[in-house]
């Protein structure tokens, strides 16, 4: 277990009405012992859930016992094992604060009180939006937190942070094949992608690791990769966060380099690295543009939704000298825009069939 990590400065968002409850010592323990745990928590010990602690600002990362008030845009809760459920007005779930970057759903903060607030993300995330897509029709599912979850009532709250992987003991070397996927946006088809080129260097016979680096904390993902024959799978949450929206440069690039380091010890053949969301985000292009990001990364797979966000990537990612090797993602499903993109780009275009196939997956990893 490692000590709590140095946590982002915290926005000045309020959420929800004045509501509380009055939670005793006697029975909190009782409570946790009925709520469901979320993917975002799913490293933190059930029995070191042992009672609530209030009064508290809470931070990312820490853990919240709260009451599901009024179902809205997420209706189910990704479990720790990497099943779901669905969420009914009155269940009780221990989830994760943290910040949430995602442009076709929300944009939410870590609030400063204790105050009812929304369910942010499916994997377990409390926060207050701020933001939202105008196709999100329904409002974000509300929650109100009876407590901080902790250890004994004198403790400080319990951190997912606190529960993260020992860093690896030997810095990264670089020296297994690394292809790093990254997009135009979220939802363009990164993990699709990640999936599919796992499976089909899985086939021609090489052991495969995969991490996503960036994100927010959910199971679909590792479960697609698992699927796929990915061994050993990670995400940023093995290594202390449940999100990784706001962190600094320096926290992102540590991250990655960590990740890495695990994948390495782990002694695969290759390793596969998603980078959520799309070039502009703020901690995607720090990291894109870091020497870290350079020195350990062999190649670079580039999903795009259309041509034109194609064409933009890849003079992006040319301009800062990165070892682009082709595009995938959603464009691939439009045989117009696939012409396009090839004239636009001068790059190959990789559509799933061509990343499950052994040969062009091996291609591709001697690139």
């Amino acid at each position: 277990m490692t000590s709590k990590r140095t946590q982002p400065p915290q926005p000045n968002a309020s959420c929800g009405r004045k509501t509380m409850i009055q939670i005793t010592d006697r029975n909190s323990e009782e409570l946790l012992n009925k709520a469901t745990p979320a993917y975002s928590t799913r490293r933190v010990p059930r029995d070191v859930m042992r009672c609530l602690v209030t009064g508290i600002v809470p931070r990312t990362g820490d853990l919240v016992l709260a009451i599901v008030t009024e179902i809205g845009y997420h209706t189910r809760l990704h479990l720790p094992d990497g099943g779901k459920r669905n969420l009914f007005v009155g269940d009780l779930v221990v989830v994760a604060y943290a910040d949430r970057y995602a442009p076709r759903q929300f944009e939410a903060f870590v609030p400063r009180d204790l105050r009812e607030c929304h369910l942010v993300a499916a994997g377990g995330i409390a926060g207050t939006v701020v933001e939202k897509h105008e196709r999100i029709r329904r409002r974000p599912t509300r929650i109100r937190p009876l407590g901080l979850v902790a250890s004994d009532t004198q403790a400080p709250p319990l951190n997912v942070g606190a529960w993260a992987l020992q860093p690896p003991a030997a810095a990264p070397r670089g020296n297994v094949p690394t292809l790093a996927i990254v997009g135009t946006s979220m939802d363009s088809g990164k993990t699709t992608s990640a999936a599919y080129l796992v499976h089909g260097l899985s086939r021609y016979g090489l052991d495969v690791g995969y991490a996503k680096v960036t994100g927010t904390g959910a199971s679909g993902d590792p479960c697609l990769l698992r699927d796929a024959g990915a061994r050993p799978i990670l995400d940023f949450t093995d290594v202390g966060y449940a999100s990784t929206y706001r962190l600094s440069a320096e926290i992102v690039e540590s991250l990655y380099r960590e990740l890495i380091g695990h994948l390495e010890a782990a002694e695969v053949d290759a390793m596969v690295l998603e980078i959520a969301d799309g070039l502009l985000q703020t901690e995607t292009a720090r990291l894109l543009e870091s020497e870290t990001f350079r020195r350990l990364t062999h190649g670079v797979l580039f999903a795009a939704d259309e041509a034109m966000g194609a064409m933009a990537g890849a003079e992006w990612l040319r301009s800062r000298r990165l070892p682009l090797l082709g595009v995938a993602g959603r464009i691939t499903s439009s045989p117009l825009q696939v012409r396009e993109a090839r004239a636009a780009t001068g790059l190959p275009i990789y559509g799933l069939s061509d990343l499950d196939d052994p040969a062009t997956a091996a291609k591709l990893l001697r690139q």
